[in-house]
């Protein structure tokens, strides 16, 4: 696959040894991500998808997960026609806040919720 944007890893400021800091997981079919994506994970299927703090705030609708931060994407993965494995950084991690990828039009109170939920898992911003 082409790259398409920054490098593997290039939020990273800090990680635990080895690979204790990372996990590789399932993403979703249906997305184009890059390093840095801010994922949530999807309680029903364990698959993993871009943060969605809006899912479960319209009326009759439930949350499913994905509106908890709860990982960042470490490389580039194309799911548009299926799902396909990942490697995320689920832990013990200093990321640089800048270089973190948020869905369009996420909002600042958004983004500063996703950090917080971020830090309770050992994903601290700078």
């Amino acid at each position: 696959m082409e790259q398409l944007g920054p490098g593997p890893g290039n939020y990273l400021v800090s990680e635990a040894n080895g690979t204790r800091s990372r996990e590789v997981i399932t993403i979703a079919q249906g997305h184009k991500l890059l390093p840095g994506a801010v994922l949530g994970k999807v309680a029903a299927t364990g698959k993993y998808v871009p943060v969605d703090p809006a899912n479960g705030t319209a009326e009759g609708e439930t949350p499913d997960g994905s509106q908890t931060a709860v990982a960042v994407l470490f490389a580039q993965v194309d799911t548009t026609a299926a799902e396909k494995p990942g490697v995320i950084t689920a832990r013990d991690t200093e990321v640089a806040a800048h270089a973190l990828v948020w869905p369009a039009g996420i909002s600042e109170p958004h983004q500063s919720a996703a950090l917080g939920q971020l830090a309770a898992v050992g994903i601290v911003a700078r």
